[in-house]
């Protein structure tokens, strides 16, 4: 069961005194952010909008949203970083998962049992890593954690950042992700190169996801040798406020045009084949906002992130696009 931390937010609020707020979170959460939500009402008497757009992450909290709405706070739910106030009135509360990870850890002994494996989770899960930590070593395992840095804590990854498990790469044999999500697992496989196993509470199971991540691999270096050949690309700016990478998109552009390509300017909220689909004369793009859009999503023609960018800068070179998405940081 998710548990919000609801003794924070009422703290602040407390603090504050805000005439109303907002909040918002992943989607799996929801009805558990529309239950503070009610809370906070019942508490305070002010109202508590619920922001029900999709949220991936602090690239992406729509405090914009919680500006258009005159919210003096917003509390985003869910995106445990190294810090509470990521920005003016916006905080970011702990959401944490009371699954526990007993039975799924001892099951996996075995398997690797001798070997020298890094842990790493998202958010909701980083309170049970030393638990984790525990059983592993009483079973001959040696277990490393990584470092954090930039916004995120020890052995903390997010979609596109992965730090923790980038500095381990050659002192151990593979990476152990808390949780259910392939999302953050096939990111710390493609980082990486190395096995990657998830430890799934809910279905109390082990699985190994680097397949799985060497399929989108395959898929999206496809994806920069049919670009290659493009004449006309689109180069696509975000329009979240963690997204908007627009130097990097006109840097991109120059060089595109230095090879003779014909570059047309976008911008985007949310980058959907549907979307693109009304964009015509366009051969190929590359987006700049979010890099798990190209990777993760199909689309009618090639959509690079910025990773495939560069190794597509490479390959216009006559040079060897090497192994581009292991990087600590796919922006």
């Amino acid at each position: 069961m998710i548990i919000i931390d609801e003794k924070r937010i009422f703290e602040i609020i407390k603090e504050r005194n805000p005439a109303s707020i907002s909040l918002n979170g992943p989607d799996g959460i929801l009805p558990q952010v529309q239950e503070t939500a009610k809370n906070i009402t019942k508490k305070f008497n002010i109202p508590a909008y619920v922001l029900a757009d999709t949220t991936w992450g602090t690239c992406d909290l729509n405090s914009n949203g919680s500006k258009v709405l005159g919210a003096d706070i917003q509390f985003n739910v869910g995106h445990t970083i190294n810090t509470e106030e990521y920005e003016k009135n916006v905080f970011l509360i702990d959401a944490y998962d009371d699954v526990g990870f007993d039975s799924v850890a001892q099951k996996c002994t075995e398997l690797l049992k001798g070997k020298t494996i890094s842990l790493v989770t998202d958010s909701q899960h980083l309170h049970q890593v030393d638990n984790v930590k525990k059983i592993f070593l009483q079973n001959s395992i040696n277990v490393k954690i990584g470092k954090g840095k930039g916004q995120l804590n020890d052995g903390q990854v997010f979609g596109c950042e992965f730090y923790p498990t980038s500095e381990l790469k050659k002192e151990v044999d593979a990476y152990v992700f808390l949780g259910q999500s392939n999302f953050h697992a096939a990111g710390i496989a493609l980082s990486t190169n190395l096995p990657t196993y998830i430890l799934d509470p809910y279905f109390n199971e082990v699985r190994e996801i680097t397949e799985f991540a060497q399929k989108l691999k395959r898929k999206s270096t496809l994806a920069i040798y049919k670009a290659a050949e493009a004449k006309t690309f689109g180069i696509i700016i975000g329009l979240k406020e963690g997204q908007l990478s627009k130097v990097f998109g006109l840097k991109m552009k120059k060089q595109l045009e230095e090879f003779g390509k014909e570059v047309q300017l976008f911008a985007l909220t949310d980058i959907t084949n549907e979307r693109l689909r009304n964009l015509k004369g366009i051969d190929a793009f590359i987006q700049v906002a979010c890099p798990r859009i190209s990777t993760d999503n199909q689309f009618d023609m090639p959509v690079l992130s910025t990773p495939q960018a560069n190794a597509l800068m490479k390959l216009l070179k006559n040079e060897d696009i090497g192994e581009y998405f292991e990087i600590p940081h796919w922006l």
